[in-house]
């Protein structure tokens, strides 16, 4: 999928491990509208802001059938671990559970075939 995904666009049917387990993207999907949100690395400043304004927002999006999923570069433990802090910052207190789940792309595999990283970067372990 050379530059990524476009408007009207179908997204892939990919597998992938999340928090909650692993899904299929379309059956995650089911007859839902989705948002996919992707975020170079766990623990970045503005990524924990933007997904702690997310949860928030959650149940409003659930009202209109948007489902909500995130990507990040790291392990679902790291996720995990991230969604405390997530939650602490939106005052939720260090709970896992976030509205939605987060994939685990540690591997960068997705990220390319989405066209959100170069694959020259694939390698970099450094923050996108």
């Amino acid at each position: 999928m050379p530059g990524g995904l476009l408007l009207g666009d179908e997204a892939p049917n990919f597998e992938a491990n999340t928090p909650i387990g692993r899904i299929r993207f379309h059956d995650y999907l089911g007859d839902s509208w989705g948002i996919l949100s992707s975020h170079p690395r766990d623990f970045t400043t503005v990524c924990t802001t933007e997904l702690g304004r997310a949860a928030k927002l959650a149940p409003e999006f659930a009202k209109r059938n948007v489902k909500m999923i995130a990507l990040s570069i790291d392990s679902v433990e790291d996720h995990l671990a991230w969604s405390k802090d997530i939650n602490a910052y939106n005052g939720e207190g260090p709970t896992e559970k976030l509205p939605f789940p987060i994939i685990d792309d540690k591997n960068r595999d997705l990220a390319i075939q989405l066209g959100m990283l170069d694959p020259t970067e694939k390698d970099k372990r450094t923050c996108l």
